[in-house]
């Protein structure tokens, strides 16, 4: 690269067979915590439902936990769906974070609702004339709630999200803790130019779309107007890197995954597949065909194929961040990719960049 940008990483709490939630977890903590220590920038997690192979159902909950066993990264959501959620619930999760661990949250939103149509049909039962699919006005209300600026006329005028702004100075409470660092997660060019005409700062979800990025991206720094807090566009990549000593291993951890998500479509669908299972996987001419898209969109291989990949993915992207999500069978392999990754990339403790 030309240029040293920060890397970060995704995590989704991913449970393989043989394994429990509550050990996979662990893992995610201890994962966020060798980040902070490798100077990793920031440490985010994602929303899904009704996947056995996911514990990452609920953002807030887990960041809290992360938040007490961490002390200087950024932690986020990558991402709250907020088509699940009222939009003052998120700015109180989102602003108790904040108070918990000022200057360090992220609030990534996303666009979807993180879950297959059942469990989406579930989540979002009760939320009937809520609005659900507006996403441009839950944006603006929850983004209302976390500055404590909705309208004069808003039908939520005077409704204050706490911990938040309303308990500064004016009221006597002492400096409030400030506000989420706001992001908008997409692979589609509405996401990116909802972004980009907001002034905020995109982050393009590579790992599950790579023929998009490029006309994504475009859309977001065409339609990007400077706003209060960001005066240029500002792009994320967060992409799928699987990293072992040798090609075999990070095949074989990369096809976990692959098999993972074939059989999410399955009823009950299941955990990570063991890299025995996955490779014992009887496929389909379809599912051959799947398995190729999807071994593609994943850098996978020893730390210096990776890290070429990396390379030319943030030189064809432009960006000026990259995300990386390693989603293996088993919690040590897991934990690995990443060890082996900030190796590769030449992170030093403190340093969130490539050299």
């Amino acid at each position: 690269m030309t240029m040293p940008i920060p890397l970060s990483v995704l995590d989704l709490a991913t449970v393989g067979v043989g394994e429990t939630a509550g050990q996979a977890l662990r893992t995610t903590v201890e994962i966020a915590r060798f980040a902070e220590r490798r100077g990793f920038r920031r440490f985010w997690v994602g929303e899904h439902h009704s996947l056995p192979s996911v514990s990452s159902s609920s953002p807030a909950v887990l960041l809290a936990h992360i938040a007490a066993h961490t002390g200087t990264i950024r932690l986020g959501s990558g991402g709250v769906m907020l088509p699940n959620h009222a939009p003052l619930v998120v700015a109180e999760q989102f602003g108790m974070l904040q108070a918990l661990a000022p200057g360090r949250i992220d609030l990534g939103l996303g666009r979807a609702t993180g879950a297959m149509p059942a469990a989406a049909r579930a989540i979002r039962s009760h939320a009937a004339g809520e609005g659900g699919a507006d996403f441009a006005g839950r944006l603006a209300d929850l983004i209302g709630f976390l500055d404590d600026a909705l309208p004069p006329g808003h039908p939520h005028a005077g409704v204050h999200a706490v911990p938040g702004p309303v308990q500064g100075e004016a009221l006597g409470g002492g400096d409030a803790p400030g506000r989420p660092e706001v992001w908008i997660l997409g692979t589609s060019e509405a996401g990116a130019r909802c972004a980009g005409e907001l002034g905020m700062p995109f982050v393009v979800a590579h790992h599950f779309s790579t023929t998009d990025t490029l006309p994504v991206l475009e859309a977001y720094r065409r339609s990007f107007r400077p706003s209060a807090s960001l005066s240029r566009p500002y792009v994320m990549v967060c992409t799928s890197a699987v990293v072992a000593t040798s090609e075999e291993e990070a095949y074989d951890q990369a096809l976990t995954h692959v098999v993972a998500t074939i059989r999410m479509g399955a009823m009950p669908p299941g955990l990570i597949p063991s890299p025995e299972e996955a490779r014992a996987h009887s496929f389909s001419a379809d599912d051959q065909a799947y398995k190729e898209r999807w071994l593609a969109r994943i850098a996978h291989g020893t730390p210096d194929r990776v890290r070429a990949e990396l390379d030319t993915l943030v030189g064809d992207t432009g960006a000026d961040e990259l995300m990386v999500t390693s989603n293996t069978h088993g919690c040590a392999a897991r934990l690995r990719s990443y060890e082996l990754l900030a190796d590769v990339c030449e992170l030093a403790d403190g340093d969130a960049q490539f050299r």
